[in-house]
């Protein structure tokens, strides 16, 4: 017999990873993980970009830097034991103008602050030598930045669970969480188990699980779309590495930038419009329900008025190719747009406040028996296995309250 019954809501990588750390740490308890999908990682890790981000970007001290360097040393290690794709391809964050060198020298301190492994600024030149065909007067370079295969590392992580003892079980959608004696009962339309605590790791439907715990309803989940373009196999020797605008701060998004795929693929993107769905894939996803939702909510009215305009430009960007290039050539100017076709699209799970405010922090809290990640965008799957430690943190520690 088990000592205790986990349960996990959402067999991402964050959830994935939580369920591994629970059984590896925790000897005697039984780790079940219920996903609503037949196979793992099939949502925002299964359309990850795949950067092991190395924590250039984060405010210092916020949960965001603390666990995104401790989540690169883990994530290494592992896919070094595991044999799993991490390639060190090396990072570029380019000012093209000079109005952006400011922000970029902000950046550059942050970096520092957060232990940014190898960090230093180069010059027109030395980018040129980084990156023949890149453009710009300045970068950040970071040559620890790499990529990976994070559905197989979810995968593995998957994998490990079982053979610990603990269960993936697939196909079952929670249909509601009900407190019993002792424990909460998770069902899903008939089917019915009993757990002695529960975390919820739903990324896109986080907001909507937490509801059926009793959470507190802020904040709300906003699914962002992220379009991407591929370029054509005889273009991708013109990239080596990762190729980076130097982003706005008042946004949560990087930007359009360049990203060597572990596959041998570069990809150019993301976008970022809002998607009328929670799994709004495409364009023609719709959902009446999620739209009915955002548009109930004040902070979606708010967000809208204070960045329409930008929004209006991502859009452009949708239907344009020429229009997504437009940014895209100021960092590789010898990519045109017929060296590009259409690729993939993820959609993001961003929190938004009441006010409107775009959660940028990791948000993770515990109701009861409950543990609810509300915001875990990227780098959440850089930072899953140090998410993983925090979580187990919170909710196993009696005293423990929000974060």
């Amino acid at each position: 017999m088990a000592d205790e019954t986990i349960g996990i809501v959402g067999a991402g990588i964050v959830g994935l990873a939580t369920a591994r750390e629970i059984a590896l740490s925790r000897p005697g308890t039984r780790v079940v993980v219920f996903e609503k999908e037949r196979e793992v990682a099939l949502h925002q890790t299964g359309h990850n970009s795949g950067v092991v981000h190395a924590g250039i970007y984060y405010t210092p001290g916020s949960l965001k830097a603390e666990l995104t360097v401790r989540g690169v040393a883990l994530l290494r290690a592992y896919c070094e034991d595991r044999e799993l794709p991490y390639r060190e391809i090396g990072k570029l964050v380019v000012a093209v103008r000079e109005d952006e060198l400011g922000r970029m020298n902000a950046l550059y301190d942050r970096a520092r602050n957060n232990h940014v492994p190898e960090l230093r600024k180069v010059s027109r030149e030395e980018i040129r030598e980084i990156e023949p065909n890149a453009g710009g007067v300045a970068a950040l370079y970071s040559p620890r930045t790499a990529i990976t295969d994070y559905p197989a590392i979810a995968r593995a992580f998957a994998e490990d669970v079982a053979g610990s003892g603990g269960q993936v079980r697939t196909g079952f959608p929670v249909t509601s969480l009900t407190e019993v004696p002792g424990g909460i009962e998770v069902a899903s339309g008939p089917r019915r188990e009993r757990v002695d605590r529960l975390i919820l790791c739903a990324g896109l439907h986080s907001d909507t699980v937490a509801g059926l715990a009793k959470d507190r309803r802020e904040p709300r989940i906003v699914p962002f779309r992220g379009e991407y373009m591929l370029l054509r196999p005889e273009k991708t020797d013109l990239v080596r590495g990762l190729i980076y605008p130097v982003p706005d701060p008042r946004y949560p998004f990087l930007g359009v930038h360049f990203t060597p795929r572990v596959d041998g693929s570069v990809e150019v993107g993301p976008n970022a419009v809002l998607a009328l769905a929670r799994e709004g894939y495409s364009r023609t996803r719709i959902s009446p329900r999620d739209l009915l939702g955002l548009a109930a909510y004040p902070g979606v009215w708010k967000m809208a008025a204070q960045h329409w305009r930008t929004g209006v430009k991502e859009y452009r960007g949708s239907f344009s190719a020429a229009s997504f290039m437009k940014d895209a050539k100021l960092y590789v100017p010898a990519v045109a747009v017929q060296d590009v076709v259409r690729g993939g699209a993820g959609v993001r799970a961003q929190a938004l406040d009441r006010d409107g405010t775009l959660v940028d922090d990791f948000r993770i809290h515990r109701v009861g028996r409950v543990t609810a990640v509300r915001n875990a965008p990227s780098p959440a799957a850089t930072a899953s296995m140090a998410i993983a430690e925090h979580i187990v943190e919170a909710a196993f520690d009696r005293a423990s309250g929000s974060s």
